[in-house]
């Protein structure tokens, strides 16, 4: 694996991928369609749209009907390809997904995003927390949060031929470039970024770039710690995370949602099933979105480098 961390933004954004990679799939494979909750200027594909009405769909501000158009074209040997916000991709449409696509066993791909604090000064009703939660609780679902556009690049058309209820949560922007284009990665299985001796960060998604520098942070302090980007929530790589678990004797999850049924609560029932060991965390602490810059929301919900550090040395202290 070819890293290329720096703590910098990655120069290409999401919306630049989507934008780009969705209507070329478009064009290549006539049964894959793509439908959106009048958002395609949000997310880089209006223009495609605009030529091609039969091929990408705007299906208004009506997000579970949306689900079910979706549902309904997968079930007539379509693949679709949905997207709108988080918050719309998770708790407006949830029961569309469930029953008629996951229930009734419709192959579909939610993308949902501005997840998190990454939805910023469209305020605490755009912020979605409670998303992975959701999904998890849907039964066979895929639940992929990628750390930059390099590995979204790797896994989006594996993802979208992938069976079952696929949910793919992405800032529109950038998050801290992780790495070199051209690796491979694979889905439901973690990616080992450092190795440490004295405790395991696991962290997804915005986090990822966080945790690395929380990792440089403790090291000058000597403590070591290993970093796994664990892009693929559900499943969870359960046998990367028993091995580190056993290696370090310390286990800190990071992650842009609520702690309550995410990264940390899947990785919890991994240790307490296979090796229990001291458990951190870094999420959001049971509580509503908020406006503001997202370095301001990350500093609020205590989602920074400096409070992972902090957590790791609570943990380490209880091992």
């Amino acid at each position: 694996m070819k890293l290329n961390y720096t703590g910098s933004p990655d120069p290409r954004t999401f919306k630049d991928f989507f934008g780009t990679e969705i209507p070329r799939m478009l064009d290549a494979d006539p049964n894959l369609i793509y439908l959106d909750a009048d958002l395609m200027s949000c997310i880089g594909t209006a223009k495609y749209g605009k030529a091609h009405p039969d091929r990408a769909i705007n299906c208004g501000i009506a997000e579970g009907n949306m689900a079910g158009i979706a549902a309904g074209l997968a079930a007539a040997g379509f693949t679709p390809i949905c997207h709108t916000f988080g918050p719309f991709a998770s708790r407006r449409c949830f029961d569309q997904v469930f029953m008629s696509a996951g229930y009734a066993h419709n192959d579909i791909t939610m993308i949902g995003t501005d997840p998190g604090v990454t939805a910023a000064m469209n305020g605490g009703t755009h912020m979605p927390f409670e998303d992975v939660a959701m999904y998890r609780a849907l039964p066979g679902a895929t639940i992929v949060d990628p750390a930059d556009t390099a590995q979204l690049y790797s896994i989006f058309a594996d993802l979208v031929k992938r069976p079952g209820v696929k949910y793919l949560r992405a800032n529109r922007k950038s998050n801290d470039r992780v790495y070199e284009d051209g690796n491979t990665f694979e889905i439901g299985k973690g990616v080992v970024l450092r190795e440490g001796p004295d405790a395991t960060i696991i962290a997804a998604g915005y986090m990822v770039g966080k945790a690395m520098k929380a990792a440089e942070l403790l090291a000058e302090k000597g403590i070591q710690v290993s970093v796994i980007d664990m892009f693929t929530i559900k499943p969870l790589d359960a046998e990367l995370v028993a091995a580190y678990a056993k290696k370090t004797g310390a286990v800190v999850t990071a992650e842009n949602h609520n702690r309550i049924g995410g990264l940390y609560s899947a990785v919890a029932e991994c240790l307490a099933a296979t090796c229990p060991v001291p458990a951190g965390c870094v999420a959001v602490e049971d509580e509503f979105g908020e406006v503001g810059p997202v370095d301001y929301l990350a500093e609020r919900f205590g989602l920074t480098p400096e409070h992972i550090v902090a957590e790791v040395e609570k943990t380490i202290a209880r091992k």
